[in-house]
């Protein structure tokens, strides 16, 4: 089939063509703020009504835009990268169903409408993951599932929480739900939901797990979908956390997982498991910021952070797809002499990623942390937001040494230099929007520009920790093999450090290999002793007896008959 009939093309033009419709109908429902509620009547059976209830506002079409545009490039991107698959066609498929999920989730003001987005998502990201299939596919698919799942009791038990406001419409009801116990516990398992699907501690091991997807659904799970979800589900229910007081328990929870994930990082060698902790840390810092009251600042930062990720994911699946399949950053080095176009979109991304001023990640970064400095946050809150702002451009200009600077240490010639054009055309674009971006978001989204008033010494401190964690950074990756290693003398910090807090092994084998210990013990005493006596095999010997002893009786026993024929009648006499 060519190109032009292509399902890569014909479904990268509708989702590119739907994104700029939904981008500028967005843009304009901000400017004038325009609302729509639509109730669709799917069917009027007798007295029986199923209606879908469609809620268009300004941050609902800016959301479902960006995600259109950015699966569209991922779309246009594979064309290339998984072209060597024979069931491509199939991929395809899988991702604008993922899409079509994030759609159902993002415009509906209704949770049962959620739902089916919600594990739309679960679902479909399962097949995804275990796309390649292999026993760490299949073992990552099934820990994202089951992980995922948890969320999903958590939001069916809110859904049955709902019945007494009389309707799933949480959208009518969300601003005076905190008077009564029903709100309070609809507010926790929401927060529950968000919780799994957005990857925070401790359900935070799935998310690297998840990259033994193909690169270009990492790029596209890890920047605006399926991690996002439990974001925008915040944000709507922004109002219910901070009324009924919870809130202080997500500002924990998220900057305990931006500190986790950045050190983790900082120990991580993986290519695509560097980037999946840092797009854990900006979740955490979105659950941070939301949790102090501030939405549309998380929103900002959602969109912007949306835009860099999926570059980055795409940069780092050019270097894997052009390495034969190798993640290990230590095998690399000087690829900018061999990639010198994929190396410039993958510094744009990553300098994105530390807030670099004036790229897209520096417009939402900034002013977050600004509002932190200028809320009244307590010592703990304080260090987790900069010291794991410092931890991001650690890990970030560690990567940067391994992979573009220092000296090239692949161990094999059969290296492919070729940066297909098809897939830096998908990236150019990203790459554009990664620079102007924030800029464009800002100015559309904060109408009336925030005069932040702070000390010099505070008005410079986010730029300030972010040089000093690239030095660090760069000192960390800089060493000779003569120099003491500290991370060997503390080994078990650095493995408690470098692990995440050991969530994958308590997530993993602390689950499974206590009841297949104690399974045998069971076995052994249970179903094969007590359970065999009085079971199936007790119940058989005691029948078989039974069937032994009745038989002998009717041998041809003429006096057994005629004594039961006498005791039979005697008894029939004497009670009636």
């Amino acid at each position: 089939m060519s190109w032009r009939l292509n399902i890569c093309f014909i479904s990268f033009c509708t989702l590119f063509i739907a994104s700029l419709v939904n981008l500028f109908v967005g843009v304009y429902f901000c400017l004038w703020d325009i609302s729509y509620f639509i109730e669709w009547e799917v069917l009027s059976l007798n007295s029986m009504n199923i209606v879908m209830s469609l809620l268009l506002d300004w941050m609902s079409l800016i959301f479902m835009g960006f995600v259109l545009f950015i699966s569209s490039m991922v779309i246009f991107y594979s064309h290339n990268y998984m072209e060597g698959d024979p069931y491509i066609s199939r991929f395809i498929l899988l991702v604008l169903m993922f899409v079509l999920s994030m759609m159902f989730l993002i415009i509906s003001p209704n949770l049962i409408s959620i739902l089916l987005g919600w594990d739309g998502l679960g679902l479909i990201s399962y097949l995804l993951v275990i796309y390649y299939q292999n026993f760490k596919s299949y073992s990552a698919g099934m820990l994202t599932v089951l992980s995922n799942r948890l969320g999903d009791v958590a939001f069916l038990l809110g859904i049955a929480w709902m019945l007494n406001y009389g309707s799933w419409n949480y959208i009518f009801y969300v601003n005076y739900m905190f008077n009564d116990f029903e709100g309070l516990m609809i507010a926790w398992l929401m927060m529950f939901a968000a919780m799994t699907k957005s990857a925070q501690i401790p359900f935070s091991s799935w998310l690297p797990a998840a990259m033994a997807a193909p690169t270009p659904v990492s790029s596209l799970v890890h920047s605006s979908t399926l991690v996002t979800a439990g974001v925008y589900l915040m944000i709507r229910f922004n109002y219910l956390l901070m009324d009924t007081g919870i809130n202080k328990y997500l500002l924990l929870v998220g900057g305990m997982t931006m500190f986790m994930s950045g050190m983790g990082a900082n120990y991580e060698f993986d290519l695509k498991k560097i980037i999946a902790l840092s797009t854990l840390s900006q979740l955490g810092l979105m659950m941070s910021i939301l949790s102090m009251g501030y939405p549309e600042l998380a929103f900002f930062h959602l969109l912007t952070h949306a835009l860099f990720k999926a570059l980055l994911f795409m940069c780092a699946g050019v270097i894997i797809h052009n390495l034969g399949d190798c993640q290990d950053i230590r095998f690399m080095g000087s690829l900018i002499l061999f990639f010198p176009l994929t190396s410039c979109c993958f510094m744009v991304s990553n300098l994105a990623l530390c807030g670099f001023p004036f790229l897209a990640g520096f417009y939402s970064k900034d002013m977050i942390l600004e509002m932190c400095l200028l809320s009244d946050l307590n010592l703990v809150a304080f260090i987790f937001y900069f010291f794991s702002t410092g931890l991001t451009a650690c890990y970030t200009f560690r990567l940067i040494y391994y992979v573009m600077c220092g000296s090239f240490n692949y161990g094999s010639c059969n290296v492919m230099y070729d940066e297909s054009w098809f897939m830096l055309k998908g990236m150019f674009c990203m790459v554009f929007m990664a620079v102007i971006g924030g800029s464009v978001l800002s100015w559309i989204l904060l109408k009336t520009p925030s005069m932040i008033c702070l000390p010099i010494l505070f008005k410079m401190l986010a730029l300030l920790v972010s040089l000093l964690g690239a030095l660090f950074g760069y000192q960390l990756s800089y060493f000779y093999y003569s120099l003491p290693s500290l991370s060997l003398k503390m080994g078990l910090i650095s493995l408690f450090l470098g692990s995440m807090w050991f969530m994958p092994y308590i997530s993993t084998r602390g689950v499974y290999i206590y009841p297949l210990w104690s399974g045998p013990s069971v076995l052994k005493s249970f179903d094969q002793g007590w359970c065999e006596y009085f079971g199936a095999q007790g119940l058989y010997s005691m029948f078989k007896k039974m069937t032994i002893i009745v038989q002998s009786y009717q041998n041809n026993f003429f006096k057994s008959y005629l004594l039961f024929f006498f005791i039979w009648l005697f008894l029939l006499i004497i009670f009636y």
